[in-house]
């Protein structure tokens, strides 16, 4: 093989390899904005599961503010999260605030619970568990209604000895051939409930102040 051959087989194996590196990442980069958008918007129909579009209109997922960390550990959570604030016409409606317990049968189950300005429940999402299928699993709303069952209630509705299950002489139903697992997010619920509380007056003000800042 002559000089002159080695020469073009060495750049044409570089040019190939270029081109392959240059496809490789236009397909990394394409596959990354596609998992990106996927996560996006499935975050944001977690959200709208439970504040819909006809109780605010400003982007949920644009409209955040941070946990306090004193607040971590009353929320279950280690590394803090923000809290989704729902606003109509700027006014704020409803927060949505993720929270963690890791008392389930199974292990960690995370949340979202959406509270009302008035401390109710605007519903709630398990959005990650590991609950035995068929038992535990039934707090996750493609399994049964019962997470259901805390709309509208608050840290009133039921008083503090009915937040547990009616097996504890509590106010919601446990599954049948299992309790543990409801019973860790009633009590994960009320813990959130309790969070709000404390929170409300500086989370609701400077989402007021943000939405105006947003306005001018």
């Amino acid at each position: 093989m002559t000089l002159q051959s080695i020469r073009f087989n060495s750049l044409l194996l570089a040019s190939f390899a270029l081109i392959t590196a240059v496809i490789l990442a236009g397909t990394d980069s394409l596959t990354k904005d596609r998992i990106a958008a996927s996560e996006r918007q499935a975050a944001q129909r977690a959200l709208l599961e439970i504040i819909p579009l006809d109780r605010h209109n400003n982007d949920l997922l644009m409209d955040v503010q941070p946990i306090p960390e004193k607040f971590w550990p009353l929320l279950g959570l280690k590394k803090g999260g923000d809290i989704h604030i729902a606003r109509n016409n700027g006014q704020p409606v409803a927060a949505i605030i993720p929270t963690l317990t890791a008392d389930g049968y199974s292990g960690n189950i995370s949340m979202i619970v959406g509270v009302n300005i008035d401390g109710s429940i605007a519903g709630v999402r398990v959005v990650e568990h590991k609950e035995t299928p068929g038992l535990g699993d039934k707090v996750d709303i493609k399994k049964s209604d019962w997470i259901l069952s805390f709309n509208t209630k608050s840290l009133s509705n039921p008083q503090p000895a009915g937040w547990d299950v009616k097996k504890n002489g509590g106010d919601f139903d446990q599954f049948t051939g299992a309790t543990i697992t409801p019973r860790a997010v009633i009590y994960q619920i009320a813990k959130v409930l309790d969070y709000f509380s404390k929170d409300s007056e500086r989370l609701l003000a400077v989402a007021s102040t943000t939405a105006e800042g947003a306005t001018q």
